[in-house]
């Protein structure tokens, strides 16, 4: 077991240069898993830090509200049963702001020394839906400079992090997550800026896989279909109907703990001769009616 003394240091890559850190506690590579949860305190991304907390991960949390915002949600997720005592860090920032995702990062490895886990599921929808004859270009920033500059830049970001730790004996030294969508794939004409962002979300999951596979860090992609969150709330009638016909094999609304019970898959370490997987959580809508 390798352990650091407190006056040892880690390396953190910034934006221009490496820099050494000091660290400010024991380290051991042995120690508590740390796992990054953005968007992780409403819908799909709370189920999500829930299951990290239960799988026994310090778990820690971005999203564009501030604390006090959160404070029910916080609250939910530091009484949630596991193993080990929850333990739960949360800081207000936006995913596509540089300084917001390099100040989060920054405090992530202050506090606990490591990221073993990132999970990128912070998302926006357009704020009106429109044609695609008609969609503006400050929507399409919008959603894309979140969904998908956000994604792509707290991914480098981890990932050169993940690259500075020790590497542990089994040679796992992480796993992204990406949350898209069947948008992806799923042509929806009145709301292009989105289906444009997710589908670039599966381009990253390859780049990325492709690029750390060698490095004993895995990337995956979980594409929800018709999940029951406030996103859905104000199509909810439109989808009862698709989901009592024939469209979906699967007869009903998916769940934020469908999807969660995917990443808690992915995030085990099992997995280790597979990366750049994309998983549905449709209902089967995917894999059988879109063939």
């Amino acid at each position: 077991m390798r352990v650091l003394a407190r006056n040892d240091i880690y390396i953190r890559r910034t934006k221009t240069m490496w820099t050494a850190v000091p660290t400010n506690r024991r380290y051991n590579i042995d120690m508590k898993k740390v796992a990054i949860v953005t968007g992780g305190t409403r819908g799909i991304g709370f189920a999500i830090a829930q299951r990290m907390i239960k799988a026994g991960f310090a778990t820690c949390i971005m999203s564009r509200s501030s604390e006090a915002d959160c404070a029910e949600a916080l609250s939910k997720l530091r009484a949630t049963q596991s193993a080990q005592p929850p333990e739960v860090f949360y800081m207000a920032g936006g995913i596509g702001v540089a300084a917001d995702r390099e100040a989060f990062v920054g405090e992530v490895v202050k506090r606990y020394g490591r990221v073993d886990v990132l999970v990128n599921n912070a998302g926006v929808a357009p704020k009106v839906r429109a044609d695609l004859l008609e969609a503006t270009e400050e929507s399409f920033d919008y959603v894309t400079g979140i969904n998908l500059k956000g994604t792509m830049f707290m991914s480098q970001l981890v990932a050169n992090q993940m690259l500075s730790q020790p590497a542990p004996e089994e040679g796992m030294r992480g796993v992204i997550v990406n949350i898209s969508s069947f948008s992806a794939t799923v042509s929806s004409p009145n709301r292009p800026e989105y289906c444009v962002s997710k589908a670039g979300i599966s381009m990253l999951t390859r780049l990325f896989a492709d690029r750390l596979a060698g490095e004993g860090i895995y990337v995956y992609e979980v594409q929800p279909g018709v999940i029951k969150t406030d996103m859905t709330a104000k199509v909810q009638e439109k989808y009862d109907r698709l989901l009592a016909g024939d469209q979906f094999p699967i007869h009903r609304w998916g769940t934020p703990e469908d999807v969660a019970n995917v990443v808690d898959i992915f995030v085990r370490g099992d997995m280790r001769y597979t990366t750049g997987q994309v998983i549905y959580v449709d209902g089967g809508y995917m894999n059988i009616r879109s063939i």
